[in-house]
């Protein structure tokens, strides 16, 4: 990595490094975050630190951290809240545990704002359509602020 985008070193998370795509015709993209990622119960979830440098993206660390340290209850109210955003009525208790079961965490993004999102992916393909996942937003107190279908 060169000076311009050091790369980013953390104890507990470890190494981000600056977000880039390289397309087709050789051009690199360069985007405004760093990524990493953390390996929970055999898989792989992307985490993302929104900003421009990596002195902007260390800023982050202390919310995914927390976040990250209370994963398991998080992930569930999520999972929770997406069932309940997109059924009619009140959800039965095994319809929240099988999208708990169905709906695998995918990455989490730390925003400059605050904002945490979960990004999920439906590992069964039957909640949402090819191509679309949902995705929970976190307020700074981590409660489910609202639930989007995103694509």
């Amino acid at each position: 990595m060169s000076d311009e985008h050091p790369i980013i070193d953390d104890a507990e998370l470890g190494t981000f490094t600056r977000a880039t795509t390289e397309l087709t015709d050789g051009t690199v993209l360069t985007h405004d975050w760093y990524g990493g990622s953390l390996v929970r119960d055999d898989s792989s979830i992307e985490l993302m630190l929104e900003g421009t440098s990596a002195e902007e993206s260390r800023a982050r660390l202390p919310r995914l951290r927390a976040v990250v340290a209370d994963l398991d209850s998080i992930q569930r109210r999520a999972s929770d809240a997406v069932v309940t955003a997109f059924s009619q009525g009140d959800p039965e208790p095994f319809e929240l545990d099988e999208a708990a079961s169905d709906l695998a965490l995918e990455a989490i993004e730390a925003s400059a704002d605050g904002t945490i999102v979960l990004h999920l992916t439906d590992t069964c393909g039957t909640h949402f359509p090819e191509g679309y996942w949902p995705a929970a937003h976190l307020g700074d107190d981590d409660t489910i602020t609202h639930v989007t279908v995103e694509s």
